[in-house]
């Protein structure tokens, strides 16, 4: 395991990315984004996702530096297609139409379609939390046959995240942001660079045996070499069995069908969809219940009696708090097949080996 400070994280990875014919801008912009992902504890969509980003680019799967295009434009709705440019690029771009909307219309509707993959998020959450405003993302990812829906061993949805943002008054927003699988994709790829275990029965191979082994969605790989998902025999479980696989369905319908992205079936180019609904709660709220609301009922939750010998409970966004201050102190670990995956990735794109020193301090 190696832990590498924050500001080094990122201005290793900027490097990177900008050695893969990115902007500076946009090379910044992506690591800072990913490792933001690491210091909140979703390693999964963290720097991790580095080598697989560069992987994308030199087979033209994404393109640097793209500028969305207003597909349809209304007060209150936005068609939006990021031309397969970075998420961390096209999607701020996505989120920033919504906003704007929103805080002319109190309502707005975003189908943000092609977008190279948006990594965590929370963040975009996060960001329409930050102007005041909830809202929700139902987001698939085309191309991306990962998941067996329930009752089923075969790969025919994408990890499909859902994710719903509410802004507080002086405080931390509250996100609830996470995959309708068991795990998300890049837990398995975590797992697989020597990174946390997955959860028991977390994937099913072909003959319906539950399984935790990253070999069975990726096949046989070398500790530093490429993990390609269709390769393995198996498939990622949803979660909450028909409830989880249900989300899925919908998430594939919404973030996929209706943007134009597509719904995840068949061989096709990569790319994330997302649907956002952004809502502004002044407008709503004309007696300004909402915040005092949330406040009481935040308490009642964490104040429940934990189970013997348990944690504390805990509302969402409450993990991310903890582990950010954390990690922003002490650093970001990595497991070592992770840090040499992406110290591989560096010198490929021909990063210098000063830097990738200076990096490891």
């Amino acid at each position: 395991m190696v832990t590498i400070q924050v500001n080094n994280l990122i201005d290793f990875v900027a490097e990177v990315f900008s050695h893969s014919e990115s902007s500076a801008a946009e090379a910044r912009r992506i690591a800072t984004y990913l490792t933001t992902a690491n210091l909140t504890g979703h390693d999964s969509h963290g720097v991790i996702r580095v080598p697989v980003y560069v992987r994308w680019k030199k087979m033209g799967s994404v393109v640097p530096d793209q500028t969305v295009e207003l597909v349809v434009d209304t007060p209150s709705l936005a068609v939006v297609d990021g031309k397969f440019g970075y998420g961390q690029t096209v999607t701020p771009q996505a989120v920033k139409i919504g906003i704007d909307k929103c805080k002319k219309a109190g309502l707005s509707a975003i189908a943000l379609r092609n977008a190279g993959h948006i990594g965590r998020v929370g963040d975009w959450a996060e960001m329409a939390a930050a102007e005041g405003l909830v809202s929700i993302h139902f987001v698939n990812a085309a191309g991306s046959l990962l998941v067996a829906p329930y009752g089923g061993v075969q790969k025919r949805l994408s990890t499909a995240p859902y994710c719903v943002g509410i802004p507080r008054q002086g405080q931390d927003p509250i996100v609830l942001d996470f995959a309708t699988s068991i795990v998300a994709e890049g837990k398995v790829l975590v797992a697989s660079r020597g990174g946390k275990k997955l959860p028991t029965g977390a994937l099913v191979d072909a003959d319906g045996t539950l399984s935790e082994d990253p070999a069975v969605l990726y096949g046989p790989y070398t500790p530093d070499g490429p993990r390609d998902h269709t390769k393995g025999s198996g498939a990622i479980r949803a979660f909450g069995d028909h409830k989880g696989s249900g989300l899925a369905f919908i998430c594939e319908l919404l973030g996929g069908a209706l943007t134009g992205t597509g719904a995840t079936a068949g061989n096709r180019r990569f790319a994330n969809g997302m649907l956002a609904f952004y809502i502004d709660p002044k407008v709503v709220d004309t007696s300004n219940y909402f915040d005092g609301e949330i406040s009481r009922y935040a308490d009642f939750i964490r104040e429940t009696k934990p189970v013997a010998g348990g944690e504390p409970v805990l509302i969402p966004g409450d993990p991310e708090r903890k582990m950010r201050a954390e990690r922003t102190r002490n650093g970001v670990p990595l497991p070592d097949d992770t840090w040499a995956a992406i110290v591989n990735t560096a010198r490929e794109v021909g990063v210098s080996e000063a830097s990738i020193q200076r990096a490891a301090r």
